[in-house]
């Protein structure tokens, strides 16, 4: 837990999860993952599942540190977590709500096959105490390559 905070402190992380601390890892509802890449911690990822079967669905949210951006790894991790949610969870649809700002983020996910449902308007409290929005994107099991 303490590699995962140190590094929510790179300020490309930071920037994105402000708030991330241990009582937020603790308090998580699903599954946390660490994000590895040779060997080295890279990332971190969250899913949570919907458990209603009117409603059923999976979320996703990752971070990965700055030397990691840039590289492909995210859409390799959200690809990742996208088909285990999907084909060992059974889920139909997966959802991902980066802030409307996070361009780098949105192409990740676009580039996995993620689509645009729309904006969430006021939907995150950033730590500038301003309401910010979100963009809501979802991804259907047939549309996993």
């Amino acid at each position: 837990m303490a590699a995962v905070l140190a590094l929510a402190q790179d300020p490309e992380v930071a920037r994105w999860w402000p708030r991330l601390d241990e009582a937020h890892l603790r308090a998580q509802l699903g599954e946390a993952f660490a994000v590895e890449h040779e060997g080295e911690l890279a990332g971190y990822a969250e899913v949570w599942e919907e458990p209603d079967p009117e409603y059923r669905h999976a979320g996703i949210d990752l971070f990965l540190g700055g030397d990691f951006q840039g590289r492909g790894l995210g859409g390799e991790v959200v690809l990742t977590l996208a088909r285990h949610l999907v084909h060992d969870r059974g889920h139909h649809r997966l959802v991902i709500d980066p802030a409307t700002e996070n361009e780098r983020a949105i192409r990740c996910y676009e580039r996995v096959g993620f689509k645009r449902v729309g904006v969430q308007r006021r939907y995150e409290l950033g730590p500038d105490g301003v309401w910010h929005d979100g963009l809501l994107l979802d991804l259907l099991a047939d549309e996993i390559d």
